[in-house]
């Protein structure tokens, strides 16, 4: 076995560093980032939410926020928020509210850091610039195989669940690879209204980057959510590709899409628990917290009463003793704990946790069967897992010589009747058997077979799947394999890598 490092990787005494047998030193595994932390989900930002949500307020910046200043805070942002005056917001409108407040009371860094970002973006669409230096530097420097023609690839990064903080990282990683290997031009969008019959002509292949929830669809108009499902299926179907990275198979499952699996906790609201952020930067289990209280009559919606009552109520937690003040010492760790206590497993944003059926109902079952397979937990960042290579003769696995590796990553799992490699053709897969027992047993519900495959190719139609379910934190788009790996997956999708995609039964477990 070998391990591989998050850098590039140099030629020494005429042979690369990658390649079994060359002279150079052990490669190890990449360590956890620095203030790493087993469990946080998307990157909580600078001094964190409860910081944020103090500064702003704490009206007269006396050090303490009194029960006035705080309902009087949240009511002018529920004003500020109800654009419509509709006399109540959503989750989405919440959620982007909150972010806006968020990034306008983070406090900037008191001294320069090595890493100023912290390796996590705080941005949603914009990339720390030491990953990116450190992603370009990795890049592969030729295509796997030559483009038949020149070919043109959709970045679609939009999500109805959990944000990553790694998406526009991975979209410039997509975009800088293609200009750099030649074997395509990328385009990234946020909207999934990009995907219809017109505009997706003009593309070879999708990247579907970290999508999470119903991505595709609009819940106010069930015309436009049934045309992007038909044009996808069309997509592909009609002979062309799809590669779908990391958080593209937590989407469609759960209990509806209209509640993001979980009864009065609408799409986008519901994130892994620990300050995490979801769309626009907002923290997604914050939102959450506040419709538990307040949606009292469960309508995906927060009245005006509705959101005083919970913002009252959020209010006694932060002041249990009655003071009537919260010095800023204290507000911190008690915002912290205005969030309920994680799931069994860590379990994300519309995953069922309940032994009946681990990670929810298929929503979509097309789109489960083609993706193939849905999540239902992850091991959390950072995770280190021994990666096997199923497949070691597939030119999509010809970078790791045939020799196992090691990642530290939020590993996914996924629901046992969504997957199967009677489905699909696996790449590489997680060694259970070099897992620690007390790892294995982190895991609820594990799948009675132990199969854990993480990367594979289908077909579909006279078109191709390629699905790699790495892809959470930033440091492994600077791991040059791992980045051969998408760049193979991407050239089979469209068309230009060829090979074999049979589906092969798992042996005996």
């Amino acid at each position: 076995m070998r391990t591989i490092e998050s850098r590039s990787f140099r030629a020494s005494a005429g042979c690369v560093a990658l390649v079994i047998g060359c002279a150079v030193g052990p490669l190890v595994a990449q360590p956890p980032a620095p203030g790493a932390q087993p469990g946080r989900g998307g990157g909580g930002g600078r001094g964190g939410a409860g910081t944020a949500i103090f500064l702003a307020t704490d009206a007269n910046k006396d050090g303490a926020v009194t029960r006035d200043e705080f309902k009087g805070a949240f009511d002018s942002w529920f004003g500020e928020w109800d654009v419509a005056k509709a006399g109540s917001l959503t989750a989405a409108q919440i959620g982007e509210g909150f972010g806006r407040v968020i990034a306008a009371n983070t406090p900037a860094p008191s001294a320069p850091q090595q890493d100023p970002c912290g390796g996590r973006s705080s941005n949603p669409r914009v990339a720390c610039q030491a990953d990116v230096d450190k992603m370009m530097a990795a890049l592969p420097a030729t295509t796997i195989a030559k483009p038949a023609r020149p070919r043109k690839v959709l970045v679609l990064a939009t999500t109805r669940g959990w944000n990553h903080s790694s998406i526009p990282l991975a979209a410039k990683m997509i975009e800088e690879m293609g200009k750099k290997t030649g074997a395509w031009t990328a385009t990234t969008t946020y909207e999934p209204g990009d995907i219809n019959t017109a505009n997706l002509a003009q593309y070879d292949a999708i990247l579907l980057n970290n999508n999470t929830g119903c991505f595709l669809d609009d819940p106010t108009d069930a015309a436009a959510t049934a045309a992007r499902r038909a044009a996808l299926l069309d997509f592909i179907r009609g002979g062309k590709g799809i590669a779908a990275l990391h958080a593209a198979s937590d989407s469609y499952h759960g209990s509806s899409c209209s509640g993001g699996g979980a009864p009065g906790v609408p799409t986008g609201a519901r994130g892994a628990q620990g300050g995490g952020r979801g769309g626009g930067g907002a923290p997604t289990p914050y939102v959450a917290a506040l419709f538990v209280q307040g949606d009292k009559d469960a309508d995906q919606k927060l009245s005006r009463a509705e959101f005083a009552a919970a913002v009252e109520g959020w209010y006694d937690k932060l002041d249990p003793n009655k003071a009537g003040r919260v010095a800023q010492a204290d507000f911190g760790a008690r915002f912290a704990g205005l969030l309920p206590p994680p799931p069994p497993g860590g379990g994300r944003q519309n995953a069922d946790a309940t032994p009946q059926r681990p990670g929810g109902d298929p929503l979509w079952p097309e789109w489960n069967t083609i993706i193939g397979g849905y999540f239902k937990f992850h091991w959390n960042d950072p995770q280190l897992i021994t990666v096997k290579i199923d497949d070691p003769k597939s030119p999509l696995t010809a970078m790791f010589k045939g020799q196992e590796w090691e990642i530290r990553d939020e590993t996914y799992t996924f629901n046992q009747e969504s997957f199967s490699r009677d489905n699909v053709r696996v790449l590489t897969s997680v060694n259970y058997d070099k897992m620690s027992a007390e790892d294995k047993a982190k895991e609820p519900n594990p799948r009675s077979d132990h199969d854990y495959a993480l990367s594979w190719v289908r077909r579909e139609g006279q078109g191709r799947l390629f699905y790699e379910a790495h892809g959470h934190h930033e440091r492994n788009y600077a791991i040059t394999p791992f980045l051969e790996h998408i760049l193979a997956g991407v050239q089979y999708a469209i068309g230009d890598l060829k090979a074999d995609d049979t589906p092969v039964k798992s042996a005996t477990r």
